[in-house]
């Protein structure tokens, strides 16, 4: 189930990823397994940390080690989504602009 798509902005790198506001994420740490759109992964899981600022939700702990490790860059695009196979997974799933 896709959470969120979003293009990625220089705000997003660098202070943190600005979810939508129709996101309907919490507040909490959420284990995700990050791949490319030809579906290479990072090794390990990240778990990112989902909080608040200025009323609104944002990937903060985590996310700037997805956005390094991916290489990531503004413009890139992410898409969130949740699995469930016997339990709750998340997953992003990264494009590069270029």
């Amino acid at each position: 189930m896709e959470i969120f798509t979003k293009q990625l902005t220089p705000v997003d790198l660098e202070r943190g990823l600005v979810l939508p506001r129709d996101s309907n994420l919490e507040h909490r740490e959420l284990s995700t397994i990050v791949e490319s759109s030809a579906g290479t992964r990072l090794p390990d899981p990240v778990t990112i940390h989902c909080s608040t600022r200025s009323g609104r939700l944002v990937f903060t702990r985590g996310w700037h080690d997805i956005a390094r490790d991916a290489g990531l860059r503004s413009g890139d695009t992410v898409t969130f989504y949740q699995e469930v196979n016997g339990g709750a997974q998340y997953k992003m799933r990264v494009r590069n602009a270029g």
